[in-house]
């Protein structure tokens, strides 16, 4: 008698996470309306479960800065007082997000709620986790189908499937309401074979048949946090990525929750994916753009043209003028991602220190004109006042240097006084016109001022708690991340750190305010050391912003953009 070829038994990676074992956690928002940058949110509440038994819960009310339009609360009972006193997006929001780490995501119409917690990841300069989504209205479409329900809203799946709880419109009793429908969908699947989650993934409609030929690429992957590279036929970097959770990331990949025609492109053209393992998060994202700015990758949008900046300078001539150029000195302004934003900062320094660009000038005696490099008030004249008089010129350019170097902000409050000016004569659209030059160009400062400070340091140390009694560690050097490691619960991080500066990069300093130092990396790794619980170990010199820095505008600047944004029924 012959026998069957014996099959090889699958590895844990092929047969995939059952679903008994994955802890989900079933998400509800309530915000002041359904556009996701013009709207806030009003209230974040979460059900985590896993076996089916919830284990914890999580519930918030948020500040959306924002007022609440009638008709939103009269439909959730929540109102502007409701919210007196609530947290503010930049705490609720990253205390959502340690709740939620490491758990598949859940919510019925998914894409809205996922829509605004990127939205407010984006406004925060927070990393979106990008985690598995489950969508209850997408899966009861394929479950219920033929007429099983009369629709697939969360009140009518309730009742259909007899679930312990209704929907109110409050975003914890809708969330467990989406509990209940999720684990009975679950249920009725049981015929259909879709015991993991990563049948339950590819269950949902959506998912192309390259991308199920391609989930083995995620298969032997380590469940670590690092950096991705999608490689093509010809061994060229299609894609580059950072996970938290590399398994678990790529894996998305070939399901039916990516939905962008792009990378499905880059998928179906992907033949195998290499990795690089990270000590954290932070050397992972560093690491990334590192990767993009060496390869540029046909199919990453962002961070492809990390140095294509705009940096704004004053000109070291006798009578120095703005000059908007890739190549920055040592005290410049930016930088910036277009010329003509940086063109426009330009302009609000022009309107708030006098000084204009004398394009031609005409000396005395009736010579011919010409050109010459001079700022003066006003419109060139002859003789040229600026060209004859330094000591006339040199007050317009002080406020020019003073924001440039961080020693004052007196040219900010000119063109703050004349934003009033304006409003109290009726003129409201040039003050807003003055408003939004105003709040860019702080932006644009405040964001350098911060940077450069942080490069200016030649080496720093810091650790962050890694959540389970150890520690994540960063030696940064100029801005730039020298060095990354971890010390797990119970190894002295001390020694850990001695290693650490023995081994990093040597970081020699560049010109420009960056000190050479690719500004996105120089932000990512400043963000690291600024939200969270990073502590700092070991410092040269004192990591200090210059006391006339622009940063006790920040508030001016959010209340300036509120003013920006219409509510609803308002054009």
């Amino acid at each position: 008698m012959s026998r069957l070829p014996e099959r090889a038994q699958m590895s844990f990676a092929e047969l995939g996470h059952p679903l008994r074992e994955v802890t989900f956690v079933v998400v509800d928002l309530e915000t002041t309306g359904k556009h996701r940058e013009r709207d806030g949110i009003t209230e974040i509440a979460a059900v985590k479960v896993r076996g089916g038994e919830v284990v914890e819960e999580f519930s918030t009310l948020v500040d959306p800065g924002r007022p609440v339009p009638a008709g939103v609360a009269a439909i959730t009972g929540i109102s502007d007082d409701t919210l007196a006193g609530a947290p503010a997006l930049g705490t609720a929001l990253p205390a959502f997000l340690e709740f939620a780490a490491g758990c598949v995501l859940v919510a019925h119409n998914a894409p809205f709620d996922t829509g605004f917690l990127r939205a407010g990841c984006a406004r925060l300069g927070l990393s979106w986790p990008n985690p598995s989504v489950v969508c209850t209205l997408r899966l009861s479409r394929r479950v219920l189908s033929g007429g099983r329900t009369p629709n697939h809203g969360l009140a009518t799946l309730a009742e259909t499937l007899g679930t312990a709880h209704a929907p109110a419109h409050r975003a914890l009793q809708d969330a467990r309401t989406t509990n209940d429908v999720l684990h009975a969908l679950l249920g009725l699947l049981g015929p259909s074979g879709v015991c993991t989650l990563e049948d339950l993934l590819e269950y949902l409609p959506g998912v192309t048949a390259q991308q199920r030929r391609k989930r083995t690429l995620a298969s032997g992957l380590p469940e670590e946090p690092g950096v991705y590279l999608f490689r093509g036929p010809n061994e060229e970097v299609l894609y580059v990525g950072t996970a938290t959770n590399l398994r678990r990331r790529v894996g998305q990949y070939f399901t039916a929750g990516e939905r962008r025609n792009g990378i499905r492109e880059m998928v179906a053209l992907a033949e195998h994916v290499e990795h690089v393992t990270c000590a954290h998060p932070l050397e992972a994202e560093v690491r990334e753009l590192r990767l993009l700015d060496a390869h540029h990758p046909w199919y990453n949008r962002r961070s492809k043209n990390q140095r294509k900046l705009w940096w704004i300078s004053l000109t070291e001539e006798p009578f120095p003028r703005l000059k908007v150029s890739r190549a920055p000195a040592r005290n410049s302004l930016g930088p910036f991602r277009t010329r003509n934003t940086a063109l426009e900062a330009v302009e609000a320094l022009h309107d708030v220190t006098g000084l204009r660009e004398c394009t031609e000038h005409i000396p005395a005696g009736g010579a011919a004109a010409r050109p010459c490099a001079v700022y003066e008030l006003g419109r060139c004249g002859a003789p040229c006042a600026g060209y004859e008089s330094p000591a006339g010129y040199e007050p317009h350019v002080v406020p020019v240097r003073e924001v440039l170097t961080g020693e004052g902000d007196s040219a900010l409050h000119r063109l703050r006084a004349e934003i009033d000016r304006l409003a109290a004569g009726q003129r409201f659209e040039g003050a807003a016109e003055h408003r939004d030059r105003l709040a860019g160009l702080i932006r644009a400062v405040d964001r350098g001022q911060r940077l450069s400070a942080l490069a200016r340091v030649p080496e720093l140390v810091a650790a962050r708690p890694d959540g389970s009694g150890g520690w994540l560690l960063a030696v940064v050097r100029h801005g730039r991340l020298a060095s990354a490691g971890a010390a797990p619960r119970g190894t002295p991080p001390m020694p850990v750190v001695g290693s650490l500066r023995a081994s990093a990069e040597t970081v020699i300093p560049g010109e420009g305010p960056l000190f050479g130092a690719p500004p996105e990396e120089v932000h990512v790794v400043h963000r690291w050391l600024t939200s969270g619980d990073a502590r700092m170990v070991r410092c040269d010199v004192p990591w200090t912003e210059p006391a006339g820095s622009v940063g006790k505008w920040r508030d001016w600047v959010d209340s300036a953009s509120l003013a920006r944004t219409p509510y609803p029924g308002v054009d």
